[in-house]
């Protein structure tokens, strides 16, 4: 291995714990903090590439676990890697299937060696390691590689966080031996322990033994059903800790206070489906809450999803057509939503970049979360006690 990092961070400013940066990758450059899109099947969900180049989304992510049980990486290699095969020429991130792996839940068994488990496409008997996991990811080829680890139920107890964390530590030795690919795609370690920060610490010091091999620190573990202010406190309490040379990110957050709330507590980089999944069923992010666009009293509307959104969907259609869409059973119903919803994460990331520069995080959050509470989820709440989603 070189001494060069093929995955490097460039600290800009901050405001508090609020920072704003660079990461530099081999397929380009990312200005964080930032949101980055999830194309679990080398798809980000209704979207095309052209697309997301046209809302800024500067990196996406591709998933472990489904790509390598469908199409398989072997295939995806021969195209030329994930870049290549599904024609995106900025970032990729992929996660290590540990997530997915380990909601299979009774059908899956951990043991040192890695995970048995059965597909959830055909029942069929796999098995992933961190050797593999690695493997896989090598062969996708993207920027940055996350390590294999295990990934602890929601409030798991102390007494089980221990060995749990232990064996991540174990894996994630493991995973540096067996990348093949140093020179060209860097690895994120991840840190785990719950909601507890003496084991978090625990986590951070196991993976610190091995910080010249990363190019950057994950918090996993979090948002998984623990309540929002043992969230908040670790990220308060865990973030300031990782060296301040090498990105951050929060792993499956896109909700946008959680997302405000991480960067002010020094993220650098987040991920989640949300925002195409509930675009898809008819939900969308505007500037005072969650919108159910599929409710019978958008059928007149004239307005757009978000009159303060400057997004193609919104300079081009109507609630009252996206809802039509909607109840019609139309795809671009769902393509709309979800061209808008992206576009809405992306460009508060980018605001919240602006306002970090300018020192000023703290009222642009304030302002913001004042003005999207003020409908709240009264929306998305009536329309799942009528069964609308």
């Amino acid at each position: 291995m070189s001494n060069k990092l093929p995955v490097t961070y460039k600290l800009y400013s901050k405001d508090g714990k609020a920072r704003t940066g660079k990461i530099t990758t081999p397929h380009g450059e990312v200005e964080t903090p930032v949101f980055m899109p999830v194309g679990t099947q080398a798809t980000v969900k209704t979207m095309t590439p052209e697309e997301l180049e046209a809302i800024g989304s500067e990196i996406i992510l591709g998933n472990t676990y489904h790509l390598f049980l469908r199409p398989g990486d072997d295939l995806v290699a021969k195209f030329g890697g994930l870049h290549k095969f599904m024609n995106w020429k900025k970032p990729i991130l992929t996660d290590s299937g540990g997530f997915q792996v380990f909601s299979l839940g009774a059908i899956r068994k951990i043991k040192e060696e890695g995970v048995e488990f059965r597909s959830h496409i055909d029942g069929s008997k796999q098995f992933i390691s961190p050797e593999k996991s690695i493997h896989i990811q090598n062969n996708l080829g993207s920027d940055i590689v996350m390590l294999f680890d295990e990934c602890p139920p929601g409030m798991s107890t102390e007494e089980y966080l221990i060995p749990s964390i232990e064996r991540t530590t174990r894996w994630a030795k493991r995973c540096v031996e067996a990348h093949k690919r140093p020179d060209e795609q860097g690895l994120f370690a991840i840190v785990q322990g719950g909601i507890y920060e003496e084991l978090r610490e625990k986590s951070r010091k196991g993976l610190m033994e091995m910080d010249e091999y990363f190019s950057g620190y994950a918090i996993g573990g979090l948002a998984v059903g623990e309540p929002r202010d043992d969230m908040y406190r670790v990220l308060d309490y865990i973030v300031e800790k990782l060296p301040e040379n090498k990105p951050r990110y929060l792993m499956g957050v896109g909700e946008p206070v959680d997302m405000l709330e991480a960067v002010e507590a020094g993220v650098d980089m987040m991920d989640c489906v949300q925002p195409t999944r509930i675009g898809r069923h008819g939900t969308v992010f505007t500037k005072y809450g969650r919108l159910v666009i599929k409710n019978a009293c958008y059928s007149e509307d004239p307005r757009p999803l978000d009159e303060g959104c400057d997004c193609y969907v919104c300079r081009n259609y109507t609630r009252g057509y996206i809802r039509h869409l909607f109840k019609s059973q139309e795809i671009l119903g769902s393509r709309l939503a979800t061209y808008h919803n992206l576009y809405f994460l992306i460009k508060m990331m980018k605001d919240a970049r602006e306002a970090i520069k300018d020192k000023r995080f703290k009222e642009y959050k304030d302002e913001f979360l004042n003005n999207y509470s003020k409908r709240g989820e009264s929306d998305w709440i009536k329309a799942q006690k009528l069964g609308e989603v």
